[in-house]
């Protein structure tokens, strides 16, 4: 299985993640925001789990509903590989892989994620 967080607020109004089968255990509040780039101080986490083999099905249901606004992603991992999503783009990698993960860091910069958020594990 394939797990990782989702926040809440990350996703646009209007939008929804759905087709994709995802356990949800749990669901929590903290205060985790930067109000600073437009993000909420407070977050409400999902964390999720979802087949491997639905792993990519699941990132692009989440290019297309996460906020371009306020530098939001959603990362998550499979025994092998490393996702992470943003608004529109999505980078999907052999864990490990440096070169491929500078390469979702760039990116997370480009779209405003805080330096302190670029934070994934591997």
């Amino acid at each position: 299985m394939a797990g990782g967080n989702l926040i809440a607020e990350s996703i646009r109004v209007g939008a929804s993640v759905e087709g994709v089968p995802l356990s949800v255990e749990k669901v929590y509040r903290v205060d985790a925001g930067d109000e600073t780039v437009g993000q909420p101080r407070i977050w409400t986490f999902i964390p999720f789990e979802v087949p491997d083999d639905k792993a990519a099905s699941l990132a692009v249901a989440l290019s297309d509903a996460l906020d371009p606004v306020g530098g939001w992603y959603c990362d998550f991992r499979t025994a092998e590989e490393t996702f992470v999503v943003f608004a529109g783009r999505m980078f999907r990698y052999r864990r490990g892989d440096r070169e491929a993960r500078a390469a979702a860091e760039d990116h997370a910069r480009s779209v405003g994620v805080p330096e302190a958020q670029i934070d994934w594990r591997e």
